[in-house]
């Protein structure tokens, strides 16, 4: 069994995708895309590893609370072990939505060996590296080149309108947490005096 090596998870957010999401972000990126809002989850060491049963039991135990699970990283698609096998849990154990934001391309994704089973648990894929000289922040979109993939019929177009581009989070340990979207937009404004 192998471990999924997380930056941090949350267990609410509004800015990550449709309804109360719990959210988690991965700890390890070879991909380097430039002005990528989260660079402290680049390194490979860090963050902490998590079994994905033990991760399933503590999302499962909000599961009346939330709609679903937004993956983020770092780049989830390199932990594909550890990741399907959590994938699998929480597709078996609950009945939470899963979103998946990753830097590859959908052309790289679609030739990757296990993507029978990872189109099988998630519900809708974001793809390809941020373009910081296609900036959106808007609707989920990070750069206008990201594509949205929709693996089922849970959500269309429509349900990734008008979510909130940044949120923050203030963690059971007291630590902040900026989120979403457009996190920078308010770490930005928290600096202002």
């Amino acid at each position: 069994m192998a471990a999924l090596r997380l930056h941090r998870w949350v267990p609410f957010s509004r800015a990550n995708g449709p309804g109360y999401r719990a959210v988690i972000w991965v700890q390890g990126c070879t991909l380097g895309c430039p002005g990528c809002g989260n660079p402290a989850t680049h390194p490979r060491k860090g963050g902490y590893l998590i079994e994905p049963r033990a991760l399933v039991e503590k999302i499962a135990s909000y599961s009346r609370q939330i709609e679903g699970v937004t993956i983020s990283g770092g780049e989830p698609l390199q932990q594909k072990k550890p990741l399907l096998e959590f994938l699998g849990l929480l597709r078996t154990q609950t009945n939470l939505s899963v979103i998946l934001f990753t830097g590859y391309s959908w052309a790289e994704v679609i030739k990757m060996r296990e993507k029978r089973t990872l189109f099988s648990l998630i519900d809708v894929i974001i793809a390809g590296r941020y373009d910081q000289g296609q900036r959106l922040a808007k609707d989920l979109q990070g750069s206008a080149n990201k594509t949205f993939h929709f693996l089922t019929r849970r959500y269309s177009q429509r349900d990734f309108q008008d979510i909130l581009p940044a949120e923050i989070l203030i963690t059971s340990q007291g630590e902040i947490v900026f989120t979403g979207i457009d996190p920078l937009g308010l770490s930005d404004c928290s600096k202002a005096r």
